[in-house]
């Protein structure tokens, strides 16, 4: 259960952090895609008896490059470019996990996560990946929110834009492999945007932003994974769950964004008619 934990904790805190660039730049859907494209390494790995988490970051970085060079062609969009990688890397996940035996038991972990299995090897490779993805991610917040901002004026400044999508590919696929484990291939978009979709109602600061949206990250996780095992329910489902039921909160009840807040501004404003 510790290391359950400290998996869930980690990958919190790292899907808060880069989730916060991909909804700056409105990038939703490739969160989606690097989790498709993860499955191939994924499925080779389970093969050959390696590492999953190395097997998939390998996988989703071929992708990631893969998508970023043929984005440059101004002809094609970039969803529709990834729409085309995912689809065509998760069909080959599929055909090499039919290969392997015990292959419906297998693809199911990875369909909806298996974080009670996690053994202390995947502890220490979530916790390096982790750590050494928000220094990097720290190391690059400037140029990252630049270009998450205006590539115009990111490229007029002389930025390398291919290179910072490269590297905000590579993070994102690092912090999904690493959240696999926890809620499974088909949840893990939710802990990459959910938090961050949070903070963006909370806060009009970007800095800040990716302060809150890391915490909700990690509560929503380690409550979810408690209510896991104080229910014996689905840990990633509920981890889900957890992160939504915070984010209707916030959609409501935010101090300056939230449906209340909007109401009572109208009423404010409201024309009020004079009495005789």
């Amino acid at each position: 259960m510790q290391r359950a934990f400290l998996v869930v904790l980690m990958s919190g805190v790292v899907c808060g952090v880069i989730g916060s660039h991909v909804a700056l730049r409105g990038m939703a859907f490739i969160g989606d895609a690097v989790a498709h494209a993860v499955f191939p390494g994924i499925a080779i790995a389970f093969v050959l008896h390696t590492s999953l988490v190395v097997g998939g970051i390998v996988a989703g970085l071929a992708t990631a490059l893969a998508i970023a060079v043929v984005s440059q062609n101004r002809r094609l969009k970039e969803d529709t470019v990834i729409g085309v990688f995912f689809a065509a890397a998760f069909g080959l996940g599929i055909v090499v996990m039919s290969t392997a035996p015990g292959y419906g038991g297998s693809l199911e972990s990875f369909l909806f996560g298996s974080v009670l299995g996690i053994g202390s090897a995947d502890v220490v490779t979530v916790g390096v990946a982790g750590a050494v993805l928000l220094l990097i991610t720290g190391g690059l917040h400037k140029e990252l929110v630049t270009v998450g901002l205006d590539r115009e004026t990111a490229r007029a400044a002389g930025l390398p834009i291919f290179w910072l999508d490269m590297a905000l590919y590579a993070m994102v696929t690092v912090a999904i492999v690493i959240s696999l484990q926890a809620v499974g291939n088909i949840l893990v978009l939710a802990l990459l945007i959910t938090p961050a979709a949070c903070a963006r109602l909370l806060t009009d600061r970007i800095g800040l932003m990716m302060l809150i949206a890391p915490v909700i990250g990690a509560g929503s996780g380690l409550t979810g994974l408690y209510l896991s095992y104080a229910f014996n329910l689905a840990a990633g489902g509920l981890i889900v769950l957890t992160a939504t039921a915070v984010f209707v909160a916030c959609w409501v009840f935010a101090p300056r964004h939230g449906l209340l807040s909007h109401r009572r501004g109208r009423s404010a404003t409201a024309v009020v008619p004079v009495r005789p």
